[in-house]
């Protein structure tokens, strides 16, 4: 299926600098207010956001039939649930207004005004109600580095790993938009050498580099998702940092996996970037072996070639880059977990959240945790200021990015940032 908005030779009438993450091609959907707005829908294009509901009023997508108060929501999940026939649509509608040779409003500058504000001046907020959120471990180089440091290597990984998307339910409510900042979490830990455990902060905070997928098509108890249909589910991706607690998580795990350990803060960028841009962006991945049973098998090529970052900034200090790896590492893909998710009858709903769960590549400076960077703090990373970590400090803020460039187009997901504050 050819989509028009992600055309390689489309120019915009709007200033697009090189490296930004919001090209003509790009065009992803969020959430904004300002002074004057309280919420609205928008999507972007280099420093600015589109406002839709402005758009919208001015009779833009009257073709569409479009509800009139369909972008003036709090989230998009109105939006999503509208279908991809129609937000496909829309954002094939988008790349017209915004093509070079379009002129129904480029030189109107009463509509400019009304429809276009910079970035650096509103506020992002969270795109979607999430509902219910899972946490996958799809990253087989993430998988083995952990298995090594907690078991046997030549056992690294456990005997079901290359047999099922692994994943766990985690907790939507501590889920914030990139910006926000959150306290050290509390909780029992056990140290090496203590008998009993003890309760304080915890003292390896750590970051998971993950990227998260958000449902655009709801399914009923009973029904299941194919590998083949999957991609019909899936509205887009937005990048995630999944903060966790590793003394906390090591003392609690077992035998129910993760709970305090991570359901204290996520972080989740603040543009969802739809399947349809990230499309030509498709690659391959890990071959898997042993062979997948039926359900999880799939054809074509299902990796995406997302390049991402993991940067630290000290408070008062300077940017660090720590980490580089990308999404086409993940042994697991979206549509395998998808499906895997709902083989047993698990209903979806619009504005559900899959995260990936962490992801490394093969080198250590494409490992996507101080976990696994600083081998479990006993290789500390060293920073610009000569200061080191084993794992985040006070006041250290992360930043994670995210983009997808070939054929000189480079489709970006902005900023998934928070700051750790000390505990209280």
């Amino acid at each position: 299926m050819t989509i028009k908005a992600n055309n390689p030779s489309l120019i915009s009438w709007i200033s697009v600098d090189a490296n930004s993450d919001f090209s003509i091609q790009n065009l992803p959907f969020g959430i904004y207010s300002d002074k004057i707005t309280k919420h609205r829908c928008c999507s972007a294009i280099g420093e600015y956001i589109i406002d839709l509901a402005e758009l919208n009023n001015q009779g833009f997508f009257k073709e569409f039939a479009i509800p009139t108060d369909i972008f003036n929501q709090s989230t998009l999940n109105d939006f999503i649930s509208l279908g991809k026939d129609t937000t496909r649509a829309v954002r094939n509608r988008l790349s017209e207004l915004l093509d070079i040779t379009n002129s129904e409003f480029q030189s109107d500058k009463t509509v400019f005004d009304s429809v276009f504000k910079k970035q650096s001046e509103v506020c992002m907020l969270l795109p979607v109600k999430i509902g219910d959120y899972t946490d996958f471990f799809s990253s087989i180089d993430h998988a083995t580095n952990t298995g090594t440091m907690f078991r046997d290597p030549a056992n690294a990984l456990l005997p079901n790993w290359k047999h099922i998307p692994v994943g766990y339910h985690g907790r939507a409510s501590s889920i914030c938009v990139s910006g926000h900042t959150f306290h050290r979490p509390k909780g029992q830990t056990k140290p090496p050498e203590a008998t009993i455990p003890v309760f304080g902060p915890t003292k390896q905070l750590d970051i998971e580099l993950e990227t998260a997928f958000i449902i655009g098509k709801p399914t009923k108890m009973g029904e299941s998702v194919t590998t083949e249909t999957a991609d019909d589910y899936i509205f887009g991706m937005v990048l995630f940092n999944d903060w966790s607690a590793r003394d906390i998580q090591a003392w609690e795990y077992v035998p129910l996996g993760p709970f305090l350990g991570k359901n204290f803060a996520s972080t989740s960028s603040a543009w969802i970037v739809t399947l349809d841009a990230l499309e030509p962006f498709r690659t391959k991945g890990y071959v898997q072996e042993p062979k997948v049973l039926p359900y999880l098998e799939y054809t074509g090529e299902k990796n995406i070639d997302i390049n991402l970052e993991v940067h630290l900034i000290p408070e008062n200090g300077d940017d660090n880059l720590v980490s580089t790896s990308n999404y086409k590492y993940m042994y697991w893909t979206m549509e395998q977990q998808l499906a895997h998710h709902t083989v047993n009858g698990c209903n979806i709903n619009v504005g559900d959240m899959m995260a990936s769960g962490t992801i490394s590549g093969p080198k250590k400076q494409e490992y996507g945790s101080f976990l696994e960077l600083t081998w479990k703090g006993t290789q500390p990373i060293t920073l610009k200021d000569g200061t080191e970590r084993k794992f985040v400090n006070d006041n250290d803020t992360i930043i994670l990015k995210g983009y997808c460039k070939k054929n000189n187009v480079r489709v970006g997901f902005g900023e998934c940032k928070a700051k750790l504050l000390p505990a209280i």
